[in-house]
């Protein structure tokens, strides 16, 4: 026995409006639209610049109030804050060494060496890391020597630099040149591994040059593994250069950092180390402020994921 035939649906009168069936029943929600937030989002907020600087302040307050609630109350945990200064201590030191310029030439002779060393590494890093990555017989004359270097510590070059270098200023620009040196090639090559090979194979259809290929195919292409070198390096080269003016060095912040050990002021010594971590984090921005202007298609990439 055949079933009845179906019914056909009615068709429309004309100039009467079709329903359409409703979002929430088709995906069990209610649609896009709906219950919509305000531009203005907490998210947003914090994703904004005043919202960073916001939380950054509360975090380095955090930091200073368990300093203080330490230092105050002498806390002995294991970890002894007996002789620690106070925030206060810190501060004195502050206005004592702002009436004589000797704090300030000692900044400056730092950030010269770090900067001087720093800057050879990239030179040199980056450039050889371009080669090793993209010429096999570059990357077998060069790699086994660098691979027997690069496990031998900063620090430990002090004594060979003094004996190496004419002057004890190029001895500590080259042991942060080392610092340095090691993170920029390794993250340089891993760049230039990494690019595609179709567009290397595209670039030479098309009748480019291989000096061209390097520019505007490789470099562009490893751009943001070599920027991670650089940050990387630059936090590299300031323990290195803390370390030999430590050890070797007459003027610079490491080194007005051990003399406040040797003399036993403290708050010197968390002056200097308060210092240094300043000094590097201005480093670290800057780096980062150059990569987004030699990349700016990475902070478009950021806003299309938000």
């Amino acid at each position: 026995m055949t079933p009845p035939p179906t019914a056909a649906p009615p068709h429309p009168v004309p100039g009467t409006p079709v329903r359409q069936p409703r979002l929430e029943a088709i995906e069990g929600g209610p649609p896009p639209n709906a219950g919509q937030a305000m531009p203005f989002s907490l998210k947003h907020w914090l994703e904004s610049g005043i919202g960073g600087a916001v939380l950054g302040s509360v975090s380095i307050a955090a930091v200073l109030l368990m300093w203080y609630l330490a230092t105050r109350y002498k806390l002995d945990f294991y970890v002894r804050f007996g002789n620690i200064p106070t925030p206060m201590d810190v501060w004195r030191s502050i206005l004592d060494v702002s009436h004589s310029t000797r704090f300030i030439v000692n900044i400056g002779i730092s950030v010269r060496r770090v900067l001087f060393g720093f800057a050879g590494a990239a030179i040199v890093g980056t450039g050889l890391g371009i080669m090793v990555g993209r010429y096999r017989i570059f990357r077998s004359l060069t790699m086994p020597a660098m691979e027997l270097f690069r496990p031998i510590p900063a620090i430990a070059w002090v004594p060979m630099a003094i004996m190496l270098w004419p002057s004890n200023e190029v001895s500590i620009a080259f042991i942060t040149f080392i610092g340095a040196f090691f993170p920029i090639l390794i993250n340089t090559i891993q760049g230039v591994e990494e690019i595609d090979e179709v567009l290397l194979r595209a670039a030479h259809s098309l009748g480019a040059k291989e000096k061209d290929v390097i520019l505007h195919v490789v470099i562009p292409g490893a751009l943001q593994h070599i920027f991670t070198g650089l940050a990387v390096g630059m936090g590299v080269a300031w323990v290195s250069l803390i370390a030999a003016e430590m050890i070797s060095g007459q003027f610079g912040i490491g080194y007005f950092t051990w003399e406040a050990y040797s003399l036993i002021s403290y708050p010197d010594i968390a002056l200097g180390m308060i210092t240094i971590g300043v000094l590097g984090l201005l480093c670290s921005k800057a780096i980062h402020i150059c990569s987004r202007l030699a990349m700016p298609w990475t902070g478009l990439a950021a806003g299309a994921r938000k």
